[in-house]
This record gives structure tokens, sequence and C-alpha cells, in this order.
């Protein structure tokens, strides 16, 4: 009995909704018939559902979720796509007429006749659903179908699961404020923007694609505007039972050609296409007609891209440009519809790459990683990375070495590791701190094997006990000008120039050239980590970006630029999103870097840095480093087109080269000479070939004041 009462209270609720359907519909005639119902029912409505206004609930039919899209600098190569629901919007007028068609035949055949909506549909599902107690029918309208879309819509973005399991529960109070809410809709906006709503919000395939130009693309490989009339068919049948229907499920596409044709039957019947038509899709086998295209997003499918794109999307999750919050953030890029136009040189990132892989090959024993960064100077704009692994930020990388989702070239806080101790990549910056104290690069200094870190006194650093240290050859070379020191990589003579400049000379200097240290919380050169009398010879903890923006400042006449990863971003409405700048500004005087650069550029000539020499005589500006044997190091430039740092070593653990065989290679004492150095030239040498750099030898001129 129980069942019984509550199929007839039902089947009353069901009645109720049919004669209010038809007071809505039919309008003030049919209304005046029993206007103490209406008001009766009018009374539930509002208690179904208090805001039939529906505040704060957003029905502009062009304002849905949409994938954002990361283009590299060209503007044209795409990297990767960011979605919560797969969705490019697009007008009606860019939607085929076929397509509009089989979508009303399919769904709602009297959509161009009723006020939003259907009273026969409702009364047809009324009376097959509890009159004949056959399969439960629906009577939505398309209208009211593009109303709930949008209520689940809503309550996904708000993460509001209660709103959303009301948005779609099948009850009569929700039936019904969608009615009342069509109704509303079709006063405001017309048919086509009604229909051009509901053809890019409704989904059109598993998991999550929506809209029709996503589908187009995805089944077709073609646009909503060229699809044909097997294919807007194909489409139209989906949003029935979308995960049972799609055509990219081989299983699935039997019972899809069985939905196509009855759309075809449907379009023929509307008299929406022509017996010839009809007849001729219909004998298309589906599969025929198919050219699956890939729906996978992010950096996880961005290829020898993924390093990058996973850099361009922490430098969007950090940034308070994009958003007040991470969250925030996160949201705009996936929903966002933004068109983002990155810094990324596809040569430059390729050579990179595959720089990067010569040198050590992802499955060599060691398991060594080969970071590199690219900038290019003058402008903060990343141009690309290398890194001898494959990009997989899935549970896969656990447990192969080869794989990893950690972009070891850049700092922690932008998904990278904990830095390289650079070695004596570092040396050309304690060379500008004692130009920019007023030394000329030649004064003759005393050198030593153990300094008393109290004279490398500054206001903020207080020494206590000795330093020892020595040429990597032994002992030192006394007397010693810094220009020597720095061609024949000599630690000795860089501890006496900080006894005359003091260490915080040295710190304000890397500042100012734009370093910092690559620890998350401790990027101040000034912090524990770093600031201490080693680091005048490379025991910093950096990371391959931050040294290649350092060498960027010498190579651009002294113009200090913050990295930047992002030119443009375009929303879905044409206007553009405040990007963070690359802030750039004088950060020394142009005579000072081209001092350092010629200095560097004797280093190659006469020194350690021979084996970067570029390929036709270019003008070669680079400097090679080594730490204790765990790290090998190459930083260089080509003014006006590319600044580059090579890291070599276990990027996860310092672990030591001492007689490794390394790409087929042993030595018992390893240099950066050895790899670094080639791994630098041939990715400069590579990068420069594809993009027909010039040659232009001018630069490195170095100022009399500091050649005394």
């Amino acid at each position: 009995m129980p069942k019984k009462n509550s199929l007839t209270a039902r089947r009353a609720l069901a009645l109720l909704l049919a004669y209010l359907t038809l007071c809505i519909a039919g309008g003030v005639v049919v209304s005046l018939m029993a206007m103490p119902a209406v008001f009766g029912a009018n009374n539930a409505a509002k208690a179904l559902a208090p805001s039939l206004t529906v505040e704060g609930i957003d029905f502009d039919v062009t304002s849905l979720p949409q994938k954002s899209t990361l283009y590299a600098s060209d503007g044209k190569t795409v990297i990767a796509s960011f979605y919560a629901q797969n969705r490019e919007v697009v007008p009606i007028k860019n939607i085929s007429v076929y397509m509009q068609r089989a979508v009303v035949a399919r769904e709602d055949r009297r959509f161009f006749e009723h006020a939003g909506v259907d009273v026969q549909g409702v009364l047809r599902a009324f009376v097959q659903t509890y009159v004949a107690k056959g399969d439960t029918q629906g009577g939505s309208s398309l209208t009211q179908q593009y109303v709930k879309n949008v209520l689940m819509v809503k309550a996904r973005e708000d993460d509001d699961p209660i709103a959303e399991y009301h948005a779609s529960e099948d009850t009569v109070a929700r039936k019904l404020r969608e009615m009342l809410i069509a109704v509303q809709m079709e006063k405001k906006y017309s048919k086509y923007e009604i229909l051009q709503g509901y053809l890019n919000i409704a989904q059109f395939g598993s998991g999550s694609l929506y809209g029709v130009e996503a589908a187009a693309k995805r089944y077709f490989n073609t646009t909503a505007a060229n699809l044909s009339v097997v294919q807007a068919a194909t489409i139209a049948a989906i949003t029935k039972n979308p995960e049972k229907y799609d055509p990219s499920i081989e299983s699935n596409q039997k019972t899809a050609e069985e939905q196509r044709n009855i759309v075809l039957d449907l379009m023929l019947q509307e008299k929406f296409i022509t017996k010839t038509q009809h007849d001729k899709a219909k004998a298309t086998l589906l599969k025929d007609t198919l050219n699956i295209q890939s729906v996978q997003q992010g950096c996880q499918v961005a290829g020898d891209a993924a390093f990058f794109c996973s850099y361009v999307t922490n430098q969007i999750l950090n940034s308070k440009e994009f958003g007040k919050t991470a969250q925030a953030r996160q949201k705009l890029l996936n929903e966002g519809g933004l068109e983002i136009y990155t810094t990324m040189d596809v040569n430059a990132n390729n050579a990179a790459m595959k720089a990067a892989r010569d040198t050590i090959p992802v499955d060599d024993p060691t398991g060594f990683e080969v970071t590199i960064a690219a900038v290019k100077p003058g402008t903060g704009e990343v141009l690309g990375f290398g890194i001898n692994r494959t990009y997989d930020a899935t549970d896969a990388a656990k447990t192969d070495p080869t794989r990893t989702s950690i972009n070891y070239a850049v700092d922690q806080k932008d998904g990278g590791g904990i830095g390289f101790n650079v070695g004596s990549t570092w040396k050309p910056i304690n060379m500008i701190a004692w130009m920019l104290q007023g030394h000329s690069i030649n004064e003759s200094l005393r050198t030593y094997t153990s300094y008393a870190n109290s004279s490398f006194n500054c206001s903020k650093f207080s020494g206590h006990g000795t330093w020892s240290l020595h040429n990597s050859e032994g002992g030192t070379v006394s007397q010693e000008t810094p220009l020597q020191g720095l061609i024949k990589s000599h630690n000795t003579t860089q501890a006496s120039m900080t006894q005359q400049i003091g260490l915080c000379a040295i710190a304000d200097a890397a500042k100012t050239v734009g370093y910092h240290n690559a620890i998350l919380g401790q990027e101040d050169v000034y912090s524990a980590n770093s600031f201490n009398p080693p680091m005048i010879i490379g025991s910093v903890q950096a990371s391959p970006l931050t040294m290649a923006n350092v060498y960027a400042t010498i190579a651009a006449n002294g113009v200090e630029c913050t990295p930047i990863a992002i030119k443009k971003v375009i929303k879905q409405n044409g206007k553009s999103v405040k990007v963070p700048s690359a802030n750039c500004h004088q950060a020394i005087a142009p005579e000072i870097a081209q001092t350092t650069a010629y200095a560097l550029n004797q280093g190659v000539l006469k020194g350690e840095a021979k084996a970067a020499q570029l390929d036709n005589n270019r003008k070669t500006f680079a400097k090679t480093g080594t730490n204790e044997q765990t790290y090998m190091l190459t930083a260089g430039f080509v003014p006006n087109q590319v600044a580059a740092f090579v890291a070599v070593g276990n990027a996860e653990v310092q672990e030591s080269f001492s007689g490794k065989t390394i790409n087929g290679v042993s030595h018992g004492t390893w240099y950066g000479m050895y790899i670094a150095s080639p791994a630098w030239k041939e990715f400069v040498d590579t990068y420069l070939a594809a993009i027909n750099a010039p040659i232009d030898n001018d630069y490195g001129t170095p100022a009399e004041q500091y050649m005394r």
C-alpha cells in the first residue's frame, strides 16, 4: 500500500506539472479556464524554487567554460591545452546548418514553435510514463535542456555538489523550475541564441567533450562550420547517452551508427534534408566517416615542450596577475578559454632537448642529468629547456628513473629542483663586483692558499676561523690579476679580490645582475644557504635558468631582465590579461658588461673554455666550471641571440664523477670542459644555424678605465 500511495502522489504531481505547463505555454486564454488552480500552482512553484529569477546565475549563452591553449613564440605551434571541459565556443554563424537542424530534429522538433516548453512533448511524456506505464520519458524542450546544463555548469564552478545534484535529480520540482526558467529565457533570447548556447554547452562525448566545435575536431578533424549531413547526425545522436554513443569508442560504433540513422530519419521527417541526402548518408558506414583526433590535455602530452609547458603553468599559478589565489588561477587556466602566447622558441627548445640527450642518453647507466636553460638577452624571454629525461607526471615516473615531471632547469617554486652548485661559472660575478667598486681587472694581487674569514668582513658578514683553498691544478699563482684569474679559472685570485671589496659587494653584485638561489624560501643570496666565503667559487645552489639570465645581463650591455615565459594572454572576449613583466633595466654600466665579456672571450681563446668555441669563427663568450667532481658546468652567450647554461650531474643528490664512464667515455677526473662545454656548443651552434643568426663579432670591447 505505501508504494501505491507514493505512486498516486507522484501521478498527482505530474498532472499538476502538465497543467502548469499548459498555463505557462498556452497563455492567458487557457489560464483563465481555472484561475484558482493556477494560483495554487504558482504557490507550489515558489516553494519548490524560491528564486525563479535565478539570481546569481549567468545565463549568457556565450559565457561558458572553455579550454585554454598554450602556443610557442611563433603564435601557431600549439604546445598544450588545458580544460575542465574540452570546449571551444563558436557563434551560430560558424555552425553548419546541418548540425543545427540535426540537433533540433533529435532533441526538440517543435523548438521554433513553442515558447520554451513543448506542451505536446510534456503530455506525451506524461501519458507514456504515468498512464501507459512505459519507459520514463523526458519531454524536455531544447531550451529546458540548455537551462539544466547551465545550472549544472554553475554548480560545478561554485564547487557546490548539492546544487549540481539538484540540477539533475529526477524530480517534479526540478522539471518545474526548468520550465519556468525556460520561459524566461525565451523572452530574453532569440531562438538562435538559445540554439547557439545549447550547441556549445551540451556534452557530445565521453569524458569531458563539450560543444560541437570540439566534437567536430575530435571525431572528424574538421570544424563545426564544415560538418556534413552524416557528420552532423552522428554528433547530434550522442547527447542522449554520451558514454554509450561516443563513436570514438570502437565497441560503441554499431549502436552509434543506429542512433545516427535515427537522427537522419528524423531530419527527413522534418524535411531538413532530401530523400537523396538521407539515403546516401544512411548507406555510409559510420567507421568510414571517422577521423579520430586525440583529446589528451596538459603538459603530459606536450612532447619535448613538456618541461617548458610545466614552467609556464607554474608561472601562471604563482603570478597574482592571473588571480588572487592559486585556486582562482587554476580555474582561469582550465576554464577561461585563454590563448597563451609563450616565449618558447621551437628551434631553441628542440636544439636544447637534442643536445641534452646527445650528451648523455636517457638510459645511460650513470643516470646523470644534463640540464640546459636558454634566455634571449635584453628581453628576459625564456627560449627553451633541454633535459635528458622524458616528462611524465604520472605514477610511472616513480619507478622509472628516465622519467620525471621535475624541471631541473628552474627554481623549486616553479616546479624545479634545489639547483646546482655552479662552480667557476660564478666567477664573472666576482669580476663585475670588482669593477663596480672602481677597480681595474689588470690590478696585480697577492694570492694565498689560506685566508682568514674575518678578512672578508662587511656590514652583513662577520667571519671567524680560516678558509683553505687552492686552484684546480693545486697551490696558487701569486701575483695574479683578476683577468688572469678568470682566464685560468683560479680560485685563490677570487679570494684576494674579496679581501679588498668585502663579501657583501659580491652578494650585492650577484643580486644586481639577476642572481638568486633555487631553494624555496632561501632565494635571497644573503640567506645562510649561500652567504659565506665559498660563495665566490660557486658553492651556491642555483637553477640553470637563473645562471643563464646572469649571463644574459652581461650579453645585453648590462641590461638585466626577470625571466618571463609568457608574452601575452588573450581572454575569450578578446581582451588581454596582464602578464608578468620582465622589468628590464640598466643593472650595470655597459662598460662593465663589455669588459666582462672581453674577459670571457679571452678565456675561450687562451684558457679553460676552448671547447666552447662556436663554429664559423663566431666570437664566443663562455666560462666552464666544475664543482668537487659532482657537477660539470658551462655558461655563455651570443650577444642579441642567446645566453645559455648547462649543468651535468645528479640533480637530486651529489654524486661523484670520478672514474665514471659516461656515454661511453671514461676519465679519472672529470672537468666541465670535457662534457658540459661540448653540450653548450652543440646547443648554441644548432640553434643559431636553425634561425640563420648573423655573425657579429663587435661585442666585448673592454673599457679603458677597467684595463689599466
